[in-house]
């Protein structure tokens, strides 16, 4: 009689089940779930899928001076089967992402790809749903009606301020859209550049407001090694240490946070990570031609550049004016009492970074460089949100600006005076918050 045969398959079959459980525990603990067939966002992932695709290859590019009144209230829609797509403001976004050289095969190929999407795990309160293409490139974040409705009404003084200031660290919105599942279930979301990109280094996350009330979280046990974002407390006796950049960023972050102070908005974060730098990295950054190659890549070639004129690096704010904000206002920024108007920065504040080695360009245009508040912008992957310091690279992004000074938040302002005497909380004025959120940053950088 012949012996039974051994179920081989089927104990491959269980040790590939094995493999992956124990494959999927680690993206759990890594703050990442890869979005597979049984996970419960896959089939929302695949329409979104499918639909940007589509949606991409009809949307135009014209440059920001080619753009229209009614290229802001556009709005596609698409017919697909069990669901339909509808894209907000379709040449607006594509405008935005030719500015940034953003080519819209690489972009459609990072948003379409056959890989799956990341689901990021967040500690945060929000009750969005946060997805990350497979490349970590590009995050994907589910919105409230309002909320979109908030950025489209403001989406003209959001792409001027990108104009006027392209080294702002302002998150980039890159696509607004609505999916609608059978007629019945919509989801709107936006699509935005990941601040934290790439991210196989980084060594620590933050998400800072500016305030202590609710601002720490528990870090992870280090054998773990998830991905946790701490908060403003877990930071506390640390510092940005930037270097000569520290001038740039103190002055970028009074320019973006008047920007969004105008918008009447505050809870608004930003959010930091940092990396060490190899030393390769650090010699690199002194060197010559790669001095040359930032410089191109941090002007506007479109503007007149000439091969008799090469560029010249933008200027940085002198350190005896960088703390603009350093007198105390004549409002109460734990309180949330309105403080008297920022005065706007002058423009003899800037002074020219010396760099010999590079011809002059003519005073004119290097005083637009400087009143723009241009910087010397890496090598490197994501440089608008990249700063290199002296021994670290910082991951720097202004995040979530879509919360309204309204009557809720006027009345939680109330509550949270009673509740919290004399303590920071977040829910405070514009006009404080964006004090106290840039005051932040001038006590936290050297």
């Amino acid at each position: 009689m012949e012996k039974p045969k051994k179920p081989r398959k089927r104990r491959s079959a269980t040790v590939g089940r094995r493999l992956w459980a124990r494959l999927t525990r680690r993206w759990r603990l890594l703050g990442l779930f890869e979005i597979d067939e049984d996970h419960e966002f896959y089939n929302l992932t695949v329409m979104m899928k499918e639909g940007l695709s589509a949606a991409l290859q009809s949307t135009d590019q014209p440059a920001p001076d080619e753009l229209i009144g009614d290229d802001y209230n556009k709005v596609e829609n698409q017919v697909h089967k069990g669901f339909e797509m509808q894209t907000f403001a379709g040449p607006v976004f594509g405008s935005l992402r030719c500015s940034m050289g953003v080519s819209e095969r690489d972009y459609q190929t990072s948003l379409s790809s056959a890989e799956p999407f990341l689901q990021f795990i967040s500690n945060s309160k929000s009750k969005a749903d946060f997805f990350l293409t497979n490349d970590k490139c590009y995050f994907l974040k589910t919105q409230s009606k309002r909320e979109i409705n908030f950025l489209l009404s403001n989406l003209k003084r959001y792409t001027e301020h990108l104009e006027k200031y392209p080294h702002s660290l302002m998150v980039r919105f890159l696509g607004v859209h609505r999916i609608i599942i059978h007629g019945d279930v919509k989801k709107y979301f936006i699509v935005m550049q990941s601040v934290f990109y790439p991210d196989e280094r980084i060594k620590a996350r933050y998400d800072v407001k500016g305030c202590e009330v609710g601002r720490w979280t528990d870090p992870t046990p280090r054998d773990q090694q998830p991905i946790v974002v701490l908060k403003d407390m877990n930071f506390e006796g640390q510092h940005i240490n930037l270097g000569e950049q520290r001038s740039w960023l103190v002055r970028q972050v009074e320019i973006d946070t008047e920007f969004l102070r105008g918008l009447r908005v505050l809870d608004y974060s930003v959010l930091l990570a940092h990396q060490p730098l190899h030393l390769d990295e650090i010699d690199q950054n002194h060197d010559l031609a790669t001095l040359v190659l930032r410089t191109t890549i941090s002007v506007d070639i479109e503007n007149g550049q000439t091969e008799q004129e090469p560029p010249k690096i933008p200027g940085t704010l002198v350190e005896e004016h960088s703390a603009l904000l350093q007198s105390e206002p004549t409002g109460d920024p734990v309180t949330g009492s309105e403080p008297a108007d920022i005065q706007p920065l002058a423009e003899d504040m800037v002074a020219e970074i010396p760099l010999q080695e590079l011809p002059r360009r003519h005073s004119a245009e290097l005083k637009e460089f400087q009143v723009q508040n241009r910087r010397l912008l890496p090598e490197f992957k994501n440089p608008v949100h990249v700063i290199d310091g002296p021994e670290l690279r910082y991951f720097v992004g202004v995040v979530d600006i879509f919360t309204v000074y309204g009557l809720k938040k006027r009345l939680e302002n109330l509550w949270k005076r009673i509740r919290y005497p004399r303590r920071a909380f977040s829910t405070v004025s514009p006009p404080a918050y964006a004090h106290r959120f840039s005051q932040w940053v001038q006590s936290h950088t050297k």
